[in-house]
């Protein structure tokens, strides 16, 4: 990643702290006085998201320092390992969440201020949407894993006030209606069925980091790109280029190429740099920091 594009993730990684501090702080007041505990986890999942957020910031002014003797390779594997903690945090957040909501159910639910919530959770759609268009609007041109991270945080966020929103609104529904005496599930309830549904983002997020941990593939969209760059390469007489493994690693796409020679043929080191160049500049277009490795094989 070039100097300006991490300067502009740092940017916007602080950005997304300071927006989701204002949501943290803001959900877990209204949540203790109203009473919901659909608010309180939205103000619970700002909170720990903006501890995350400052997680990445400082993984992502790491990953920028050169390689040096101790790290030979650099620091992109921060970004996977980020990526896997963040993913850990919110899926535990919520499967408390999920235990939280069927114990108020078994206790016989719980009453809300449901204009109070309703309010807020009108104020709080438009907020997390803003902030869900905007930083994905400005990954788009820093293409950082870091900040996808940020986009899938608060694209769960947005979902999650909606959800807040439309079970607040049926309640003060269902209020005004016989069956008011059922209004006191509707908190427990619309928490269990949130909760539930966004299992599969952190679960996601995780998967995707270990399998970069773990230097295994990478997906086939890349891997396809990564191998129509090496057939358009112009040939050699004497050399057979193969692609051995592609295995992406946080910012890094690692490459590893095996360069077959006839029996009884040389070649020069000068063609190797000149593979080695034409091969940099085939694969320039991808969003990636490329590395290549060249091996000899007979």
């Amino acid at each position: 990643m070039s100097s300006k594009n991490t300067r502009a993730e740092r940017r916007i990684l602080i950005y997304s702290a300071l927006l989701t501090l204002a949501f943290a702080v803001g959900g877990i007041a209204l949540g203790h006085w109203v009473g919901s505990m659909v608010i309180l986890f939205d103000g619970a999942y700002s909170l720990i998201s903006l501890v995350l957020t400052l997680l990445s910031l400082l993984a992502a002014t790491l990953i920028a320092r050169p390689s040096s003797q101790r790290f030979p390779r650099g620091l992109a594997a921060l970004e996977p390992i980020v990526i896997a903690i963040k993913a850990t945090v919110i899926l535990g957040l919520v499967c408390i969440s999920i235990y939280s909501a069927i114990m108020a159910i078994l206790d016989g639910g719980r009453e809300i201020n449901t204009f109070v919530a309703t309010l807020f959770g009108l104020i709080n759609v438009i907020g997390c949407a803003f902030g869900w268009a905007l930083i994905a609007k400005k990954n788009q041109t820093v293409g950082s894993g870091l900040i996808q991270a940020e986009v899938l945080q608060w694209q769960m966020d947005t979902l999650i006030s909606i959800a807040v929103l439309l079970g607040f609104i049926s309640a003060w529904v269902l209020i005004q209606t016989p069956l008011a005496a059922f209004a006191v599930y509707a908190d427990p309830v619309m928490m269990l069925l949130m909760a539930g549904y966004f299992l599969k983002v952190p679960v996601l997020m995780l998967k995707q980091a270990l399998s970069e941990l773990l230097n295994m593939t990478a997906d086939h969209s890349l891997c396809s790109q990564v191998h129509q760059c090496v057939t358009e390469l112009p040939a050699h007489k004497d050399v057979d280029l193969t692609v051995a493994a592609v295995t992406k690693v946080g910012s890094e796409l690692r490459i590893d190429i095996d360069m077959r020679l006839e029996q009884q043929q040389l070649i020069a080191p000068k063609d190797i740099e000149q593979t080695r160049t034409q091969l940099n500049k085939k694969l320039n277009h991808l969003p990636y920091k490329c590395q290549l490795h060249l091996s000899l094989v007979g």
